[in-house]
């Protein structure tokens, strides 16, 4: 009865062993990815100056990533593909695109509730846009 009990603390004492180890790993993940998205500064692009076509742009900030083709006509944005978004619980942040296109603009709010993951999908429509210009 007591090398069960033994052996039964030293399973459990693994167990939270590998459980404070993963919360360290996490945390550091969480910095890092708090940080990302603090760094980003999301710039205008004039319109003007971009050729038309259509340009991909990406953008990664940790734990949320967006990659986006924008299609450019007439110096103005016609349209916005989400390629890929990996955005934990920041869906709801793909609306800030159709608020791009209305406003021709990346001076746009964010999605109340979503702010990282429009931030990285902003980058990644202004990545796109610069990207256009620089003939890349």
């Amino acid at each position: 009865m007591r090398s069960k009990r033994r052996i039964l603390g030293a399973v459990l004492g693994g167990l939270c062993l590998l459980g404070a180890m993963g919360g360290v790993w996490f945390h550091g993940i969480l910095q890092r990815y708090r940080a990302a998205v603090e760094a980003l500064r999301v710039q205008d692009v004039d319109l003007a100056t971009v050729p038309d076509g259509a340009y991909v742009g990406s953008q990664d900030a940790v734990l949320v990533a967006a990659e986006v083709r924008v299609t450019v006509a007439d110096g103005a944005i016609r349209r916005i593909e989400i390629l890929r978004h990996e955005n934990g619980r920041g869906k709801p942040a793909e609306a800030v695109l159709d608020r791009v296109i209305a406003a021709q603009s990346l001076r746009v709010d964010a999605v109340s509730g979503a702010t990282s993951s429009s931030k990285v999908l902003l980058k990644a429509v202004e990545n796109a846009l610069r990207g256009a210009r620089e003939g890349l």
